[in-house]
């Protein structure tokens, strides 16, 4: 079992820059993947961003360019820097970890972007 405990959620401007961590309870070295999943208000949970662990990266079209995926096996942490943010990236933004077969979930940080 691997339990996930996100922060650095908050209130910022469009525009402006957020950086998400992940505290895994456990060595993130042997996990198959880890990714950052978002959920809006009425919408289904979509993937963010994904990092496998020899490192591929695979990003949402709609964060190309904005969001920097990252991982630190020795710090047993998951980050997500988010530049250049828009109002459409409010959102709930949650951890995942997927130990396989099972995927695991941290609870949960809220970002909103006003405009």
């Amino acid at each position: 079992q691997v339990q996930l405990v996100e922060s650095g959620g908050g209130l910022v401007q469009a525009g402006g820059s957020l950086r998400l961590s992940c505290a895994a309870s456990r060595s993130i070295f042997s996990l198959a993947a880890m990714g950052w999943y978002r959920q809006a208000p009425g919408k289904q949970r979509e993937l963010v961003a994904r990092i496998t662990r020899s490192g591929t990266t695979n990003y949402a079209d709609s964060v190309k360019g904005r969001f920097t995926i990252s991982r630190d096996n020795a710090k047993n942490t998951l980050s997500l820097q988010m530049n250049s943010l828009k109002p459409e990236d409010t959102a709930v933004y949650y951890c995942n970890a997927w130990d396989y077969p099972v995927n695991y979930w941290g609870q949960g940080t809220q970002v909103t972007v006003s405009s």
